[in-house]
């Protein structure tokens, strides 16, 4: 990844619109994670206001002259590429990845196909249409299954299979929230997370959930998951998760920040399953609990990342 830099004196002279909300299935967090991001930067004396483009889309971010624009759109509309390539054209700088990387990694069935296409440790999936044949699909995947919508976040829509009669009904539940779904083997292990912040790898987190799924309620509305940091892994194998995790980060296109989700199963092999290109900040959200591991507060992290924007098209470019 390509080094980030930026003086503080350009960024606070700097309009940013923090862009929050929209109309995906993830506007709540959205909106969360923006609020927080816009405290941040008027706490640091940044010239920021926040932007709901469900008030008035484009237009009306248009009208309040951004030079810089950061990304807190989670889902489709924000983190799929489509915000990222109207700014290119309206010439406005933004935080985070680019259109190709911002639009791949929405889709975690192609992202799945880049890192087994290089190699990288990804578990087997198919796509279902509701004329699948289910009992192929448990021959394929085995069992216990995970059934997931293709472009969403936030865990929604995502249903743990543990036989064939429960994988019909996965599906549709899945299609209510996009028109591609796929079924992906389901890893029995711990779960990490890993958070990228320009050249550096934060410190990786173990998720644990009383329940065993890490679901939407988990993530965002319980108080009894737990996130073990430091995570228990040795050093070399926390390296090593660094490393794949900028690996698979890196494939897609990936820059200026952003996050892994990876599965360990029982013999020690690290899975990679999907990568979030515009990650939560919310008061449960991941990247900023792996930025305070580090030593860096959530003022100081918003800071670095306001300072990725702009150098997209170079980055992917190269």
């Amino acid at each position: 990844m390509q080094t980030i830099s930026a003086s503080e004196t350009d960024v606070q002279e700097s309009r940013v619109v923090v862009v929050y909300g929209g109309t995906s299935a993830e506007r709540d967090v959205s909106l969360k994670s923006g609020q927080a991001v816009l405290a941040a930067l008027r706490r640091q004396g940044v010239d920021a206001v926040g932007y709901d483009p469900h008030e008035a889309g484009l237009t009306g971010l248009e009208q309040l002259a951004p030079e810089q624009v950061f990304i807190a759109l989670h889902g489709r509309g924000g983190e799929d590429g489509c915000l990222q390539g109207a700014l290119e054209l309206l010439d406005i700088r933004y935080t985070g990845s680019g259109v190709m990387a911002s639009a791949l990694g929405m889709d975690k069935q192609r992202t799945k196909q880049v890192w087994q296409a290089l190699g990288l440790p990804t578990p087997g999936s198919v796509i279902l249409s509701g004329s699948s044949d289910w009992q192929d699909v448990v021959n394929q995947l085995g069992l216990p299954l995970i059934v997931k919508p293709v472009h969403e976040g936030s865990t929604l829509g995502i249903t743990i299979v543990n036989s064939q009669d429960e994988l019909v009904s996965a599906y549709h539940e899945a299609a209510r929230f996009d028109a591609q779904v796929m079924a992906e083997r389901f890893v029995v292990g711990d779960e990490y997370t890993v958070a990228l912040l320009g050249e550096q790898v934060l410190p990786a987190i173990r998720v644990e959930v009383p329940g065993g799924f890490y679901d939407y309620e988990a993530k965002y509305l319980s108080n009894t998951t737990q996130y073990h940091l430091p995570c228990g892994l040795s050093g070399d194998d926390e390296q090593a998760l660094a490393e794949l995790c900028q690996q698979a980060f890196a494939a897609i296109g990936g820059f200026g920040w952003g996050r892994v989700d990876v599965m360990r199963d029982s013999t020690g092999q690290f899975w990679l399953l999907e990568v979030n290109t515009v990650p939560g900040m919310t008061d449960h959200s991941l990247v900023p609990q792996a930025a305070a591991h580090a030593g860096i507060d959530f003022d100081q992290l918003v800071m670095e990342i306001l300072a990725t924007a702009g150098w997209q098209s170079d980055h992917e470019a190269a």
